[in-house]
């Protein structure tokens, strides 16, 4: 039996408050005490917070898997990540690792998502397996489950731009995993795609719109229902023309770990698309702040490795970005801890309490106050087990992460311009 630790002199964020607690105490993988008091007993390991911010693990709500992609996270203390669209040998690979190695985060995967063929997101993962008719949705999602998808993923419509499924298919979709007791997370590109989706009753509703104001009544009907919102302000903020990717490597906590080669990636320019007029990217921290107004649920997810956007960093990104819409910084925390584990089914994490996983981040400072706190990261468990945080950079692993990635990108490039040069900017939305 490997020895416990003990990490005392520590301010505690269970996940959704800050707790009285000075201490808390791990062994086997679990957390077995949290107390006002130092929990240490003999023999333990003990670890001085210094006054530092103990804090679940965090989940990054939306990533899509490249090779590194696991390694990577966990280096900035996301110990669990939630894939939204993969291949089901990468997903199959991901999740040998996850559960052979304790220097990756943990995954879960939609697998392939429903969409029509030719339709997005295609110029990425063609081929795969598509649908045209609302007779086909019971199939696909059982062909899902047994490829060992764990929430189902559904593509709405984009706005004229591609090839996509009908309402009917995705209400389809929507009942079929609903009766296999999947999750289900419907992407949306504009506000008509958010009418679409809530009206066929999915669970979760992945990025926030640009392309015009959220009507009230749809964000109240949201609310209502409790559908889930997580926005990627992190990628969303780079295809409008921002430097979010900048923004990573220009704060030294994140490009400590981030290393030279992420560094000039999310510093080349790939932010936005040029030549095309692009919706303000203010209207995207709008709507997030109207959603969070009605009491709607949101998950931070960065929809990584999205052009400016990297595994791990831009989750702080994207927690500094919430905040910026008027969330409080608990509210962003537990949007990366509590909420997406809860609305997962990952009953065993995203809380600081005796009997979770012992996924934990300790930072200097204190995120409550300061969200970029979470960015001065001192140590990190992986259900118990401490993480080399610059083992990563200039690894194999990197080097196969970043080919990946670059032949990813170019495709994707290359495919949006051909099709937007075949579009009337004038009826684009």
């Amino acid at each position: 039996m490997a020895a416990a630790t003990t990490i005392v002199n520590a301010k505690v964020f269970d996940g959704t408050m800050s707790q009285d607690w000075t201490s808390v105490r791990f062994a086997d993988g679990l957390i077995t005490e949290c107390s006002a008091t130092s929990a240490a007993q003999e023999g333990d390991e003990v670890i001085d917070a210094g006054g530092g911010t103990v804090l679940p693990g965090l989940i990054d709500a939306h990533v899509h898997l490249v090779p590194g992609a696991l390694a990577q996270s966990l280096t900035f203390g996301v110990t669990t990540v939630l894939d939204m669209f993969s291949k089901p040998d990468l997903v199959a690979r991901a999740k040998e690792q996850a559960g052979s190695r304790p220097d990756v985060a943990d995954v879960r995967s939609s697998g392939v998502g429903a969409t029509a063929p030719g339709g997005h997101p295609s110029m990425m993962y063609a081929p795969f397996p598509t649908l045209t008719a609302a007779g086909q949705a019971e199939q696909f999602v059982a062909e899902r489950i047994a490829e060992g998808s764990d929430y189902l993923k559904i593509i709405s419509g984009i706005g004229g731009l591609w090839p996509s499924l009908d309402s009917e298919t995705i209400k389809a979709l929507v009942t079929a995993a609903h009766a296999r007791g999947l999750v289900v997370v419907a992407h949306v590109s504009s506000t008509a795609g958010v009418e679409e989706v809530v009206s066929a009753g999915v669970d979760v509703m992945a990025h926030v719109p640009a392309d015009a104001e959220l009507d009230k009544a749809l964000v109240e009907r949201m609310a209502e229902a409790g559908i889930v919102v997580g926005p990627t302000l992190a990628t969303i903020e780079n295809t409008l023309g921002e430097p979010g990717g900048a923004a990573v490597v220009g704060d030294p906590r994140l490009a400590e770990a981030l290393g030279d080669a992420w560094a000039r990636r999310l510093t080349s320019g790939a932010s936005g698309w040029r030549g095309r007029e692009m919706p303000p990217y203010s209207r995207a921290e709008d709507n997030v702040r109207r959603l969070a107004d009605a009491g709607v649920t949101l998950l931070a997810g960065t929809d990584a490795p999205n052009p400016g956007t990297v595994f791990g960093a831009s989750l702080h990104r994207e927690l500094e970005l919430l905040v910026r819409c008027g969330i409080s910084p608990a509210r962003a925390l537990a949007a990366a801890t509590t909420e997406p584990a809860r609305v997962f089914g990952l009953t065993d994490r995203g809380r600081v309490a005796a009997g979770q996983r012992a996924d934990l981040v300790l930072v200097s400072g204190n995120p409550l106050t300061d969200i970029t706190a979470t960015r001065a990261i001192e140590r990190i468990w992986r259900a118990g087990t401490a993480c080399d945080r610059h083992a990563f950079v200039a690894s194999a692993a990197e080097a196969e992460q970043l080919d990946t990635f670059d032949v990813q990108v170019a495709k994707v490039v290359a495919a949006v311009r051909e099709r937007w040069s075949n579009v009337d900017p004038r009826k684009a939305p």
